[in-house]
């Protein structure tokens, strides 16, 4: 299993990309992030792969990747799609340098869900700005 990191440019918060993807699967099912390129370790990121998103410099959500199919842009060239399971899972939230485009992600590297056994209590009731800030901060 290997996992996708990628910024989710232009993304405010965790419910402005749901709102997004929302929207996105409705209009053009089904739900996928379009990237130029396919990634050549496909089958490791469908075996439980997912993609984490970086918002505003911090890792805040996963989604796990369902397939990696061709796909086509707007414009009719092609590109590869990674199909997404709809449901957006909050993890403990780690502040990330900006990068382009979309990095492998090994599974010992990825942040844990929130509520995961051995996290601070009630950490998720925390809003997502102040979790933000004090994963930027290294203080969670």
């Amino acid at each position: 299993m290997l996992h996708i990191i990628k910024l989710a440019v232009g993304v405010r918060d965790a419910a402005h990309l749901a709102e997004l993807q929302r929207a996105r699967a409705k209009s053009d099912p089904p739900l996928r992030h379009q990237t130029r390129n396919r990634p050549k370790r496909a089958d490791e990121i469908t075996e439980g792969g997912s993609m984490y998103w970086v918002i505003g410099g911090v890792v805040l959500l996963r989604q796990r990747v369902t397939a990696i199919i061709r796909d086509q842009w707007d414009d009719g060239s092609a590109c590869a799609g990674l199909v997404l399971d709809p449901e957006l899972i909050r993890v403990m939230s780690r502040g990330v340098k900006a990068f382009q485009g979309w990095r492998y992600l090994n599974p010992a590297d990825a942040p844990a869900d929130l509520g995961t056994a051995g996290q601070i209590p009630g950490i998720e009731t925390l809003p997502e700005p102040m979790r933000a800030a004090l994963a930027a901060l290294a203080l969670l």
